[in-house]
């Protein structure tokens, strides 16, 4: 495999495949925009994303970068929790969620995703998630941030429905440290 590949370099090529034109999806945890910002870039002009941060750092550089990159029309940047995503999107209307667990790039390693707003995010994903709608999360946590996320949030992945979904939680068997667990769930139809 080569070293480019990674956990977001899965995710992408997983939202690629899956994302269409004019879809719309969410972004659980905004963090630089990054995401956001890919994921306008699949929805095209006739797409919607809708991005979540609870810090204004985050905030303020998502919008930074929708701005350069011309995508300001397609995407709001919410200042709120992702555990709050149903205030915003009516239940199964959504064609893609996407989260990136941990802490913001570049910024305050204190502030962190923890289990306590992640998991009823997910919850509130899989409704508003449209029947053959998909859900990616990056989980990121080494050091002393995401250890108790990452144990919370894996079986409470692994206990759902496998009549509603299919979950598939893969690993970096060789890498050293803490390599982030890609994941990426479809709602059945």
């Amino acid at each position: 495999m080569p070293s480019t590949l990674n956990t977001l370099a899965l995710a992408h090529r997983f939202l690629q495949e899956q994302v269409k034109p004019g879809a719309f999806c969410i972004d659980a945890t905004a963090g630089r925009g990054r995401d956001t910002a890919f994921l306008c870039s699949l929805v095209g002009p006739e797409g919607r994303v809708l991005a979540f941060d609870i810090q204004q750092a985050a905030v303020d550089s998502t919008r930074a970068l929708l701005e350069e990159k011309g995508y300001s029309s397609i995407a709001q940047v919410v200042l709120d929790s992702h555990s709050h995503m149903a205030r915003y999107a009516e239940p199964q209307t959504v064609d893609c969620v996407v989260f990136n667990l941990g802490w913001l790039p570049g910024g305050d390693h204190t502030v962190f995703t923890t289990a306590d707003t992640t998991i009823p995010a997910v919850e509130a994903a899989l409704e508003l998630l449209r029947p053959g709608g998909v859900c990616c999360l990056c989980i990121y946590y080494g050091g002393a941030s995401g250890t108790q996320e990452r144990d919370a949030l894996l079986p409470f992945l692994e206990s759902l429905d496998s009549d509603r979904y299919t979950v598939i939680i893969s690993r970096f068997a060789n890498r050293p440290g803490d390599p982030p667990i890609p994941v990426f769930l479809y709602k059945d139809a």
